[in-house]
């Protein structure tokens, strides 16, 4: 019985269909997996996560050397190298999507207000953020600098905020490498609770 299912499976990867269509498909995507690895495993770098980086880098060889060698074992078949050079580029734009979605390291925030700050620094405080302010001078005049150093998943809220109650400011984001502790938000009602948030115009003295 084992030896007629080993002779199933031989038959079924010696066959026409397999090397043609399921090969090309099982590299295709072992291809986007491997590229999506090594394009997470170069943030980790960068942000400074040294045991996760090694990891990532140990499947991405792996996953690399079983696509290759199937690769090097059908030479005479082109629809393997479309579906290597295929799974490359996909797995490029995977990768920056997984990126994307994992959020890893800080961000400098730095916005320029014309008008008066004030609501803007006092929405980033009641959500816990951190913010610096300088005054500066522009083409146009006189302008506000504010700065903040946040998680990068701390990014739509951020931009949200500035729209809310600034929504004329101008505004940069710049990855940072390294900072000397870690800038998390402090918990304040208003943050635990949004809908509190809303009412923030109606305070006392607002």
């Amino acid at each position: 019985m084992i030896m007629m299912e080993n002779a199933v499976i031989a038959s079924f990867i010696d066959s026409y269909w397999f090397g043609w269509f399921v090969l090309p498909v099982m590299i295709f995507c072992a291809r986007i997996l491997d590229v999506s690895i090594g394009t997470v495993r170069f943030i980790l770098v960068t942000r400074g996560y040294k045991y996760l980086a090694p990891l990532a880098g140990f499947f991405e060889v792996l996953i690399w050397i079983l696509v290759i060698r199937q690769i090097f074992n059908n030479l005479n078949n082109p629809a393997c190298y479309i579906a290597y050079a295929a799974g490359f580029a996909a797995g490029n734009y995977v990768g920056m999507v997984m990126a994307e979605a994992l959020s890893l390291g800080m961000v400098m925030v730095r916005i320029l207000a014309s008008d008066d700050p004030t609501s803007l620094v006092e929405s980033f405080s009641l959500y816990g953020y951190s913010v610096t302010t300088l005054q500066g001078k522009g083409i146009f005049g006189p302008t506000n600098v504010l700065f903040t150093i946040v998680n990068k998943k701390e990014l739509p809220r951020i931009v949200r905020i500035i729209k809310d109650f600034n929504p004329e400011a101008f505004y940069t984001i710049e990855e940072v490498d390294s900072v000397s502790r870690t800038l998390l938000p402090r918990k304040s009602h208003f943050a635990l609770n949004p809908f509190l948030f809303m009412f923030r115009p109606f305070r006392k003295g607002k």
